[in-house]
């Protein structure tokens, strides 16, 4: 084998090694060290460091880097969701976003919310650089937008207050018992005939992809496992009744974005994608 193969080889693999290590660190790892603290029973003990250090957001958020870490399908699962945006009619109307998401979903959905008419946009985070982050990526429409530091288990906003609410790629990262209330907050907050939009992980269908998913999450996320089977955003919903609910899936099934409309009566619909 040629000396140049094996040292392009060696540093590919030096590279993919420090990166694995670096958001280890900053993900799993820390909160490891964190639970060993007074910090790792504060409200926002599970959010990682690289979610809240402006240093670690700035140097993490570039697009490319996002786009990788979901295989390639940012751009699918964000303009499936303002794509459905576009479908409404939001005139005079609030959108609400769910926490703050690295990449371009901000804007993109901010830009589809107004495009279709709605009034105002809130924006909520329970970590302040993460809204001063998000303010900066939006530019002319500032003026028509909030941002509100709070819990998305237990927010301050007034009950159907919004007609949209996205929660991109949140919930894999919640405490199990943290995901129901997220949802039950998603809903509180919603309108009757409101749409809620989840973009997710998903189980992927071909074993070899789910094993690599599976081991991924083993090591990274081990929280997001449950959004498989015990803790699937659309089981949950359908159990407390009261909405249409339309998955979608991407990837061989390794992504989903899920659109939940709220019933004006309890009702237990999926519409298959």
């Amino acid at each position: 084998m040629n000396t140049w193969v094996v040292t392009a080889a060696l540093v590919l693999f030096g590279v993919l090694a420090s990166t694995a290590l670096f958001f280890f660190v900053f993900t799993r790892g820390a909160l490891v060290l964190r639970a060993l603290t007074p910090a790792g029973r504060t409200a926002s003990a599970h959010v990682y460091p690289v979610y809240s250090n402006m240093k670690l957001i700035k140097l993490v958020d570039f697009q490319p880097v996002i786009s990788a870490i979901l295989l390639f399908q940012y751009h699918r699962l964000v303009s499936k969701i303002v794509a459905g945006m576009r479908q409404m009619d939001l005139r005079g109307k609030k959108v609400l976003i769910t926490s703050c998401a690295f990449g371009n979903v901000i804007p993109r959905v901010v830009k589809a919310a107004f495009q279709a008419g709605a009034e105002r946009v809130l924006i909520v985070d329970i970590i302040p650089n993460e809204l001063d982050h998000a303010r900066s990526k939006l530019g002319k429409y500032l003026d028509r937008v909030e941002f509100i530091e709070e819990n998305a288990t237990c927010m301050k906003q007034a009950d159907g207050v919004a007609a949209v609410n996205v929660i991109f790629f949140l919930l894999h990262e919640l405490p199990h018992d943290l995901k129901g209330q997220t949802l039950n907050e998603a809903g509180r907050m919603l309108s009757p005939g409101g749409k809620l939009f989840v973009g997710e992980f998903h189980r992927p269908g071909p074993r070899v992809l789910r094993a690599l998913s599976w081991a991924y999450f083993k090591v990274f996320e081990p929280l997001g496992l449950a959004l498989w089977d015990t803790h699937d955003p659309v089981g949950y919903l359908e159990s407390k009744g009261g909405w249409q609910c339309e998955r979608s899936t991407y990837f061989f099934g390794n992504f989903q974005i899920i659109s939940a409309t709220k019933q004006e009566r309890p009702g237990r619909t999926v519409t298959p994608a």
